[in-house]
């Protein structure tokens, strides 16, 4: 585990490296793209797995040093994945966020699913180490647990101005990093990691209950913003069948058609379509405080138009 999990060598150290630019150039090109497939792909090369189950096994073995230079190559490694991704949004005409991309409205809102989600990974990450028959799964924890590609949100986020959806992408690698380290230590701690490197003659340092506090804190700390962003978008989504049918109402009254109401970062947005001249919003407005929406920050879309019928073709 050690030998796997430890990058105490140059040779290992290049290879994270090159392994871990290649991986944001690919997320973030992919992000940039919105291919799934891309993305998959960078899951899979992304080399951040390794000193973050390092450090759960650092904690395990006791071992102080390992812990600093793993949570500092993490450090390290997240920022360069951000740069990266960053410059590469430099070089893309027009920005790349939750407005326009699929893949990064999949990445900005983290919710406690998530968090459930990561633990679980973690918990396969950490039970792959121990058991050398299940190491097959590997490539599917890499692919289920998203590290690389948030991280690439993150720069191309922050490139397009847009910090709200930087900080929930990075709140999403947080609770996975979080995540993977406490299920790991506390499933190492569980299969006697500690006892079989006693037994192999490698000197143990003690675990002491500041470190696995720590550990869990940091989850505990994860949750709670995930928790009122899972609240927030209940809260979204109930606005949201609510004044569906108000706008419906709204629309027909005027020869208008709803086409579309969707959660925004900030509130609900209203589309409608339909013949001039353009109808009065204010009448919307005063319909959905009526109906107990004045709280929601409503937003309307207009396209004025509708379909013209343009007859039979003319031949001869």
């Amino acid at each position: 585990m050690t030998d796997r999990l430890f990058l105490d060598t140059r040779r290992k150290l290049s290879a994270f490296w090159v392994l871990l630019v290649l991986a944001a150039v690919i997320a973030g090109s992919g992000i940039v793209a919105d291919s799934t497939a891309t993305v998959i792909g960078a899951m899979i090369v992304a080399p951040l797995m390794t000193p973050i189950l390092g450090t759960a096994l650092a904690v395990v073995l006791g071992e102080p040093s390992w812990i600093v230079r793993d949570t500092a190559l993490i450090v390290a490694g997240a920022a360069a994945v951000i740069v990266i991704a960053y410059l590469l949004g430099l070089v893309v005409p027009g920005p790349v966020d939750a407005q326009n991309n699929s893949q990064v409205a999949s990445r900005v809102a983290p919710h406690l699913i998530d968090l459930v989600a990561a633990l679980a990974t973690g918990l396969v990450g950490a039970f792959a180490l121990v058991r050398s028959d299940v190491s097959d799964a590997l490539p599917g924890v890499a692919i289920a647990i998203s590290l690389v590609p948030p991280l690439a949100v993150v720069g191309l986020t922050l490139e397009a101005g847009r910090p709200r959806q930087a900080l929930g992408a990075f709140l999403l690698f947080g609770t996975n990093v979080a995540a993977i380290i406490a299920t790991g230590t506390l499933l190492l701690l569980a299969s006697r990691v500690r006892a079989v490197a006693v037994s192999t003659g490698r000197s143990v340092g003690r675990v002491g209950p500041r470190s696995l506090a720590t550990v869990i804190g940091f989850v505990v700390l994860m949750a709670i913003p995930l928790g009122i962003g899972s609240a927030r978008a209940v809260a979204h989504n109930d606005a949201v069948a609510g004044i569906r049918p108000v706008a419906e109402r709204w629309a027909a009254e005027n020869s208008w058609q709803i086409v579309g109401v969707t959660s925004t970062e900030d509130g609900v947005l209203v589309a409608a379509v339909g013949p001039p001249p353009v109808v009065d919003v204010q009448s919307l407005r005063r319909d959905l405080d009526a109906a107990g929406f004045a709280d929601v920050r409503v937003q309307v879309s207009l396209t004025v138009g509708g379909v013209r019928d343009l007859g039979p073709g003319q031949t001869g």
